[in-house]
């Protein structure tokens, strides 16, 4: 039954993003109920934590447990979870292939349980591997009009469409920007599907004097992406910051030297910390993680909370290249049975479908 006192809440979104709850009835008994109320005033949808600010400890934010630790001007800070797995949506069909890894205590991991690899708060997190068919995305809408007219003119008398600079400037940002979508270092590979996903599209851009019809627009792509990297390295993007001169030593202090950047199936490799988390709050997580591996079935807090210190995690072995045994003094859930099994799962998904991509791409000369 719910308190008959009103009370007013500080709700805390996200950076730069605070709201007033207000509850007529009191602050909830439930913290379901509490849950509820947050998510149907704010428009909030999936799964979130709740924490507390505690006056007794220099207004530090808690894990909040009971509603009884809440008061009347309060302040609470809501943090959104997803538990949907990350790669399943990159590619469905490997769903299907994945195998189940037994443990001692009968528990297994099949295609239905989670993989959860990533922060689902961090904003440059990448939750897609490199798909199968290239989407080329639309393109302005006077681009679009001229490509049509275009491939009209070259269906009926096989005439290429003779591409402005501004056209062309278009085309290539918009193909930079999906590019990244999916890898922020393209290998020369990539670059070939996407010049080639493009004339498949837009027949009329087609290079008479290329061997392949799209040698020059794989070149021109090359030198966009580059210009991209640079402009968000600028704005401060984490997974390109941490390849600037200023980030390395001393005695690596040059442009091509102990570049950073992710490996075969990799897709988040760099992320940003989840909004609204600053390396100390994370770190405060991560002494949490000490304690709550000692504490037997508690399984779904760490999994959680695992997941939540995932980007880091990763800046952590990126920037720092720990040894094993230090990383596993300060990371011991993740050396935990359940935990390696995530993470082989993962693996094996990333694996499949970076064969099939492979074999699709050779299929494609057939």
């Amino acid at each position: 039954m719910a308190r008959l006192k009103p009370a007013r809440l500080k709700v805390i979104l996200g950076e730069n993003n605070t709201e007033k709850l207000t509850l007529p009835n009191g602050i909830p008994e439930s913290l379901d109920e509490l849950h509820s109320k947050i998510k149907t005033v704010f428009g909030i949808e999936g799964n979130i934590r709740l924490q507390y600010m505690d006056r007794d400890f220099d207004n530090e934010f808690f894990n909040l447990n009971s509603t009884s630790e809440l008061q009347d001007l309060g302040t609470i800070k809501v943090i959104q979870e997803q538990t949907n797995p990350p790669l399943n949506t990159a590619n469905e069909t490997t769903s299907s292939h994945l195998v189940s890894f037994d443990s001692d205590d009968n528990a297994s991991l099949t295609s239905a349980d989670t993989v959860i690899i990533s922060s689902p708060e961090s904003v440059s997190s990448r939750t897609q591997q490199w798909p199968e068919d290239f989407p080329v995305p639309k393109f302005s809408y006077d681009t679009e009009l001229q490509l049509e007219k275009g491939n009209l003119e070259y269906h009926t008398s096989n005439k290429m469409l003779t591409v402005s600079s501004r056209v062309k400037s278009d085309i290539l940002n918009r193909l930079a920007e999906q590019i990244y979508k999916y890898k922020a270092y393209p290998e020369d590979i990539h670059f070939c599907i996407v010049s080639e996903a493009l004339i498949k599209k837009y027949p009329c851009l087609r290079e008479p004097g290329s061997f392949n019809g799209c040698y020059g627009w794989k070149q021109r792509l090359k030198y966009k992406m580059g210009n991209y990297r640079t402009q968000l390295k600028l704005q401060g993007c984490p997974e390109l910051s941490v390849n600037s001169l200023k980030s390395k030593a001393v005695t690596d202090a040059f442009p091509a030297k102990k570049v950073k950047r992710p490996k075969r199936a990799e897709a988040n490799f760099y992320p940003s910390l989840p909004t609204g988390e600053t390396l100390e709050s994370l770190e405060k997580e991560r002494l949490e993680l000490l304690t709550e591996v000692r504490i037997r079935r508690n399984e779904r807090v760490i999994t959680g909370k695992m997941a939540h210190t995932f980007a880091y995690r990763r800046q952590e072995v990126v920037n720092q290249e720990p040894s094993i045994k230090d990383f596993k003094d300060r990371w011991p859930a993740l050396f935990q049975q359940k935990e390696v099994i995530i993470k082989l799962k993962s693996i094996y998904v990333c694996f499949v479908y970076y064969m099939m991509c492979v074999v699709c791409f050779f299929f494609s000369f057939i």
